[in-house]
């Protein structure tokens, strides 16, 4: 078995103004991703997703053109199935024979940023091939199944504090779900402003409702001390990305002074960063981005590493069907994995890239049983949603 191609394709699919929501980010006005094919001379197609940012909208030239002119040519010709070697492979690029010979890394100088999700989304490829090519689910190759099925949390919530309440109620309704995530951080002004959409939130459902509060990462520390100490009384089940992922040491100053859960890890690229996270004591959750953080193979790292250090793992899973269903592999066999996002925002990749459903019953997610990713790729949804490079 040998690889024969891998292509990249950019997926753009505008969001109906309706459906539109407003975040630091901006206005959410499209949903974007990659979509990885790796063929093998045998005939067995596998699918990967990279993305070139963390968030919804992006533009994706770039990273298609790295996966095909410099990731892909490296590991043409191989054979699929040797995914850790061809991990190294892509990471190491020209000094690849140094890191494989001498057991250390001798990274290329892109070592974060759009090379991690290039070979992130080869890394998730090769895995729905290796299943394909056995006939077992990804998750039966990486030890085996903890769960057949995983609670989830209603991933949204950037309504003002008239409103959050009932859209995050909405939410809850739509799969019966415990635990919902809103939005919280400079998008709404001041951290009073915050403090007050949590506190609407928290007295509108009630105590039996998990709330997650997500700040993107654009506080300060001080304003993030502020805000944990405001909600201080609101049972919140954790925070995320209080502040940049630049500064992991103000993360962890973050951490020491409160005793709400601290979450991150969506902006992070690879072990390394997960290392430094977990000496520092910055984090009591890990959300690794499979599509950014370095695919499948990589995410099984992190998670050992958050196992060493009692640290929970709850991958971030803001993305299509191909980074769901990586995400939900890898969560159905970490011994600290314990829930699941689902996007609850207009997200037209995870409803649509693939023929199967990904549903929420009763606030749990079933873990397939099908070869590979289980993912099979609606291609006429492809050829609408495709953006042609010149």
């Amino acid at each position: 078995m040998k690889i024969k191609s891998v292509t990249a394709t950019w997926l753009h699919v505008p969001i109906p103004e309706a459906q539109q929501h407003v975040t630091d980010f901006g206005r959410i006005a499209s949903f974007d991703t990659t979509l990885v094919r790796v063929e093998t001379v045998c005939g067995i197609v596998g699918h990967g997703e990279a993305k070139s940012a963390v968030g919804s909208t992006s533009a994706n030239h770039a990273l298609c053109t790295l996966i095909e002119k410099e990731l892909g040519p490296l590991v043409t010709g191989e054979d699929p199935r040797d995914i850790s070697r061809l991990w190294d492979v892509m990471y190491n690029g020209s000094r690849a024979h140094f890191a494989l010979d001498r057991g250390h890394v001798f990274p290329v100088l892109g070592r974060q940023g759009l090379n991690i999700c290039g070979l992130a989304g080869i890394d998730m490829a090769l895995w729905d091939i290796l299943g394909k090519s056995l006939d077992a689910p990804v998750w039966r190759l990486l030890g085996g199944r903890r769960h057949e099925r995983m609670p989830a949390y209603a991933s949204g919530g950037w309504a003002p504090a008239d409103r959050i309440a009932e859209e995050l109620q909405g939410f809850i309704d739509s799969g019966n779900f415990k635990a919902v995530k809103m939005r919280v951080g400079a998008g709404d002004g001041d951290v009073a402003a915050s403090i007050a959409r949590v506190r609407a939130a928290r007295a509108g459902l009630g105590a039996d409702i998990d709330i997650m509060c997500d700040a993107h990462g654009t506080y300060s520390v001080a304003e993030a001390k502020r805000f944990c100490r405001g909600v201080a009384d609101c049972n919140i089940a954790w925070f995320e990305e209080p502040v940049t992922a630049d500064d992991k040491p103000g993360l962890a100053e973050v951490r020491a002074a409160t005793d709400i859960p601290i979450a991150t890890g969506e902006s992070e690229f690879t072990r390394f960063d997960f290392r430094d996270l977990a000496m520092l004591r910055a984090a009591d959750i890990f959300q690794p981005d499979l599509a950014i953080a370095g695919g499948i193979t990589e995410a099984m790292r992190i998670e050992a590493l958050a196992s060493a250090y009692q640290i929970r793992f709850a991958a971030h899973l803001w993305g299509g069907a191909l980074a769901f269903a990586a995400g939900l592999q890898v969560s159905a066999v970490a011994s600290t994995g314990f829930i699941l996002e689902y996007s609850l925002g207009a997200n037209p990749m995870l409803r649509n890239l693939a023929q199967e459903d990904f549903v929420a019953v009763d606030g749990f997610i079933d873990i397939p049983d099908r070869p590979g990713l289980g993912v099979t790729v609606n291609e006429d949804f492809v050829a609408s949603a495709r953006v042609e490079l010149s």
